[in-house]
């Protein structure tokens, strides 16, 4: 009886000791919990970390050693004993990326290997290690993305000369683009808060095949976080905050973020508020810059009467700051193993954001506006998805969201010592279906193909009111007063074909139809010779790519792509003007405006695109990668001289302007390559180097052929990391080459009138950031950028780049 009892009690021991081998895998920089990471020992048995960063390693007792494997991290082996004792396993990122994982090539999960476009990868953990005011500053910290600015408030990528209405920005899985995306500068990528963006995939060259229209120059798709289930019986709770300063524009963030997690159900909510004062420029200027871009004085309304205002520190560019705040909510639901259901909400809204560019314009001497700001840029997203993992005849993965947009946005201006305040309002509704599945078939073949319908309808309002009186009236609407729609239903199909070990063919088609339609119902201010602009148009798109890896270290691939965009809402029917007069002292007239009409025979634009790259890894450690492309540019929308009712010059807004509108160009051609280089001298210290050009021209009918707008000089980034346990470090140079004026297409979207007489000159900065884990629960980040007080504009930016900034972050996790 006491033998028996005894060998219970032992068997009982064992049982939970078995049961409590469980080991903790996190990032050895900021102690976070890694999810999925994979634990292997002696025998063919592996194990996952959940949620929370916690595997068990009971089923691999009786190893002498375990591996922990994770993408994006350096693996690491050692004893089981030892990591049993240790109870946590620290992991040290790695640049290596040969084995990541992409998804916006084709919607769904594979091997970056194995793809045969241009992608580049931002990861969350180098988001929260750069610390950045918003998402477009994000993109053009990785040195491959050039970033332009008309206002601090703004940011609008540049993918190879394409830039706006002409590169797809996609979150969740929905495209963001809408039907009054313009082809000149936008700044809704500040609506995405970067702070809870799981990756950004950033893809070159065309991506009409997968995405539709706008996808000329490339994508550029943002996945935010998804709310974590637990893997035990009790809630996963976990979460953090941050508070930033910087000194640059006197920033002051704060954000919060819970996710509560069950078997079942969970939900992930954040909330981040951002203040930033005017921006500081550089003070040091390089020989070509000494009398250019200081605000020495600004618009002020004094006892009712505008004033101008000495600027007591000329490097303050006052009319820069604004306020922004983000929230976003996540509910997920495990129907199943093989079904889920998420709900995805996002809201992001701001101040009034002071349009900096328009401020500090001269007219007759004088500065022109007393005030000019966009409205509130409000942003609201509800997307519903269901997740299906089956296998059977149809799919094998399949991903439905039905998802609603609602924007507003809102033009205000006043010209100095008037009294009428103009306002401008689009209401953008967009309702969208997406539907994606994935099917393998026999090993080889995979086979992806899905359908998208989207709606925009857009509702514009205009009226000007007298801030003495109160009085209100009406003005030209921006788009279609009656109202414009925007309709288009595709279906697509992409396939791979692992034809050896060593070859992956992939190949794909879109068909697509977009309907559109403006009306126009008040004649009052432009009597228009149509009542409405009705636009069809059908196509087909395709890509094929073939990917040759002679063994694991090389990379050869080849593609050809098509891609289109359609004619929107702006393209067909903006009124607005686009140069203003110029005068003298005395008001007498230099050079004429201009303001540009609706075209109603506008055609899509249309590309045709060969990409070919390189890359080669030498032992693991270093990489080194290139790709050419050569771009041919159809029907390119670009504004020209035109009529309006048999007129070239019209009166509007009390002066005499030229006509222009968007019209279709013969042809235009484009060309550029990337090179980069990434050297992992050992699990602590790397470093890397991008380098980006592109050329491009375009041939009017009837003229010579003249560059390209958007196209950005040479630039690049070069940085030198260090990581240690509870520390990160990164020492780095941005750098960008000359872009002379005889490289600008002048008149166009180039902003020459913002540059030097000689063009936007090259410069460099050098910058340092570093991040250390006080405790298990709290971070300090240190950061400080341009150290030498370098005074630079982006190419086309119509405010100056920050000058020396510190930045200080306080994180805590939980």
């Amino acid at each position: 009886m006491k033998l028996r009892l005894f060998f219970i009690v032992a068997s009982v021991v064992c049982t939970f000791t078995s049961l409590a081998q469980t080991v903790s895998i996190r990032d050895m920089v900021t102690f976070l919990p890694l999810s999925g990471a994979v634990i292997s020992g002696d025998k063919a048995l592996q194990v996952q970390s959940d949620a929370a960063g916690i595997a068990d390693i009971s089923s691999l007792a009786g190893s002498q050693y375990l591996t922990v494997e994770m993408v994006g991290y350096f693996s690491m082996s050692l004893p089981f004993d030892e990591a049993k004792e240790k109870g946590i396993i620290y992991l040290t990122e790695s640049d290596y990326y040969m084995k990541e994982v992409v998804v916006s090539a084709s919607r769904f999960q594979e091997k970056a290997i194995d793809v045969p476009q241009q992608i580049q990868v931002v990861s969350q953990n180098d988001m929260r290690f750069w610390s950045l005011q918003n998402s477009g500053d994000v993109l053009q910290a990785t040195g491959n993305v050039y970033v332009q600015k008309s206002q601090l408030g703004g940011g609008s990528p540049i993918l190879r000369g394409f830039e706006a209405s002409r590169v797809l920005m996609v979150v969740d899985g929905v495209r963001m683009n809408n039907a009054i995306y313009r082809a000149g500068h936008l700044q809704d990528i500040i609506t995405i808060d970067n702070n809870m963006l799981e990756k950004v995939e950033v893809v070159n060259g065309p991506g009409s095949v997968v995405y539709g229209s706008d996808a000329l120059g490339g994508v550029m798709h943002f996945y935010t976080r998804n709310p974590e289930y637990s893997s035990a019986d009790k809630w996963l709770i976990k979460g953090g905050a941050y508070a930033r300063f910087s000194t640059a524009n006197n920033e002051n963030t704060g954000h919060f973020d819970l996710n509560i997690g069950g078997k079942r159900f969970s939900s992930l909510t954040s909330f981040t508020y951002s203040n930033f004062d005017d921006l500081r420029q550089g003070n040091v200027r390089n020989p070509f810059t000494q009398t250019y871009w200081t605000r020495p004085e600004y618009v002020e309304r004094i006892n009712g009467v505008d004033s101008i205002v000495v600027n007591k520190n000329p490097n303050v560019q006052v009319g820069s700051g604004y306020k922004q705040y983000d929230f976003l909510q996540k509910f997920g639901f495990k129907q199943s193993a093989t079904v889920e259901h998420i709900l995805n909400f996002q809201y992001s809204t701001s101040s009034d954001i002071p349009r900096y560019d328009r401020l500090t314009q001269y007219r007759s001497g004088k500065l022109r506006f007393a005030e000019w700001y966009y409205g509130p840029q409000e942003r609201l997203f509800a997307a519903y998805e269901l997740r299906l993992k089956n296998a059977n005849k149809a799919y094998d993965e399949a991903r439905i969201i039905l998802s609603q947009q609602m924007i507003e946005q809102s033009r205000n201006t006043r010209t100095l010592a008037k009294t009428s305040l103009e306002s401008q309002v689009e209401n953008v509704s967009v309702t969208a279906l997406n539907a994606d599945l994935m099917k393998a078939i026999k090993e080889k073949h995979e086979l992806r193909y899905g359908f998208e319908f989207t709606l925009n309808d857009v509702q514009s309002t205009a009226t000007a009111k007298d801030i003495e009186t109160g009085d209100v009236s009406n003005i030209p609407t921006r788009y279609a007063d009656g109202g414009s729609t925007m309709q288009s239903i595709s279906g697509y199909i992409t396939h791979s074909w692992e034809i050896s070990p060593k070859v992956v063919l992939t190949d794909g088609i879109r068909f697509s139809n977009v309907a559109l339609k403006c009306n126009f119902n008040d004649k009052t201010f432009f009597p228009f010779p149509y009542n409405s602009i009705d636009l069809n148009n059908s196509g087909l798109n395709g890509n094929l790519g073939l990917v040759y890896r002679p063994n694991e270290d090389w990379k050869v691939s080849l593609v050809g792509s098509t891609g289109y965009r359609v004619p929107n809402v702006d393209d067909m029917s903006k009124v607005f003007e686009s140069v203003g007069a110029t005068r003298d002292e005395n008001g007498a007239l230099l050079e004429l405006g201009s303001v540009v009409v609706p075209n109603p025979d506008l055609k899509p634009e249309r590309t045709y695109n060969a990409d070919f790259s390189i890359s080669k890894t030498f032992d693991k450690k270093v990489t080194l990668s290139g790709t050419g492309f050569y771009t041919i540019y159809q029907n390119a929308l670009t504004t020209s001289p035109w009529t309006f009712n048999g007129q070239s010059i019209i009166q509007y807004e009390g002066d005499s302007a030229n006509v222009i509108a968007m019209t279709n160009a013969s042809e235009g051609y484009l060309w550029g390559a990337n090179g980069m280089l990434t050297a992992i001298i050992n699990d602590r210290f790397s470093f890397s180097s991008t380098l980006n050009y592109t050329y491009g021209r375009i041939t009017l009918e009837g003229q010579d052929e003249t560059p390209l707008d958007h196209v950005p000089p040479v630039y690049g980034k070069t940085s030198f990391n260090l990581q240690m346990m509870r520390f990160r470090g990164e020492f780095y140079v941005m750098y960008n080459g000359w872009k002379r004026l005889e490289d600008y297409r002048l008149g166009a979207e180039d902003n020459e009138a913002n540059a030097t007489e000689f063009g936007m000159p090259a410069w460099y900065t050098l910058n340092i950031r570093t991040a250390t884990q006080l405790t298990k629960n709290i971070g300090l980040q240190v950061s400080l950028e341009n150290i030498l007080d370098v005074n630079y504009r982006m190419f086309a930016s119509n405010i100056s780049a920050a000058g020396r900034n510190l930045s200080i972050t306080l994180r805590a996790s939980f």
